[in-house]
């Protein structure tokens, strides 16, 4: 098929298009740059063996996006184009509900009159909020706690509606899939893509990462005192090329199937801070240092996935351990220190 990636430079983005390509898709990404650089789609050539054409644009340029459906025969779309920043997003509502929300409107409206029914939506665990019941079933209650989780939680009901509306008629219906996403990590195993976070890295491996390379002092561990094994907070991790493999099979369920199709991404396991620390030291070969650190406001103790059901319907599971996440995760940041710049 003909696949528009918006957002597709980014970094579950980018390993994402390197699968389509592997499963023989025709890969248009189209992305603002806003928090990826251009030279992401020349490392893409590199891993894939081809190029996917590269785009720069905004997602809430219809104009731009109605004719760029058209011009390249667009069969599907994967929409991760967003902003991403659970603390940024408290400091700034209004880019947030822009970006994420209103850019999800004008992408569906540009659809819509393209006549592109496929949509794979890049949501997040965060829609569950603050829940305490583990693991975590694509049926449990929803209730985002920051206007992030809220502009993905917005988007899948947005989805939800235009999936449930009334599609009789000649148009065929909406396949609409939201994947939620538990705590991506990893990089690309030939060294060759990776993350790269814009300043201060706001999750716990690319910061680790940086401390291994030299470019953080030490990692702070927010609070020693949770009901967890080790005290610290426990979350599922996933490997990135498992949670890319996971759109590739969201894909191929999806398209002529109509409806709303909710899965989550996860291993369906938890690691607590010290684990994973442990588990990078042993990959870069060195004790890193830490401190621990109060409590931050907002946090629980254990989040993890339920993905019995991306795994009975999906045909799809994670296959890769906290030591193959931690060692890929090395192998790109030792190569590539200040990420791709």
């Amino acid at each position: 098929m003909n696949i528009l990636v918006t957002g597709g430079a980014g970094y579950i983005g980018s390993h994402t298009v390197v699968q389509l390509l592997a499963a023989g898709h025709e890969v248009v990404i189209l992305d603002s740059l806003v928090n990826a650089k251009a030279t992401v789609v020349d490392h893409i050539e590199r891993v894939a063996g081809r190029r996917p054409r590269f785009v720069h644009g905004d997602v809430r340029d219809r104009d731009a996006l109605l004719a760029l459906l058209r011009r390249s025969r667009i069969d599907a779309v994967v929409h991760f184009a967003g902003l991403k920043a659970v603390g940024e997003s408290v400091a700034q509502p209004l880019a947030y509900y822009d970006t994420n929300v209103n850019g999800s409107l004008v992408l569906l409206q540009a659809m819509q009159e393209a006549g592109v029914r496929t949509l794979v939506f890049s949501s997040s665990a965060t829609v569950y909020g603050d829940a305490r019941h583990m693991p975590l079933r694509e049926d449990a209650p929803t209730s985002a706690t920051n206007p992030y989780g809220r502009s993905k939680l917005m988007v899948e009901q947005i989805l939800g509606d235009l999936a449930r509306a009334d599609q009789t008629g000649a148009e065929p219906g909406w396949s609409l899939t939201a994947l939620r996403y538990f705590n991506p990590v990893g990089a690309h195993p030939s060294g060759l893509m990776g993350e790269d976070p814009q300043g201060v890295p706001n999750n716990l491996m690319p910061y680790i990462a940086q401390v291994a390379v030299g470019r953080r002092e030490r990692l702070s561990v927010f609070g020693d005192d949770w009901p967890t094994p080790d005290g610290t907070g426990v979350r599922d991790y996933i490997h990135v090329v498992d949670l890319a493999e996971g759109h590739v099979a969201a894909l191929r369920h999806g398209h002529g199937r109509p409806g709303w199709h909710v899965f989550n991404l996860g291993t369906g396991r938890g690691h607590g801070v010290l684990e994973v620390l442990a588990a990078f030291g042993r990959a870069c070969g060195r004790t890193l240092p830490h401190e621990i650190a109060p409590r931050r406001a907002g946090d629980v103790a254990s989040s993890w996935a339920d993905p019995a059901r991306a795994r009975d319907v999906l045909g799809w599971q994670a296959a890769r351990s906290l030591e193959q996440m931690c060692a890929d995760t090395w192998r790109w940041q030792s190569t590539h220190p200040h990420g791709y710049a």
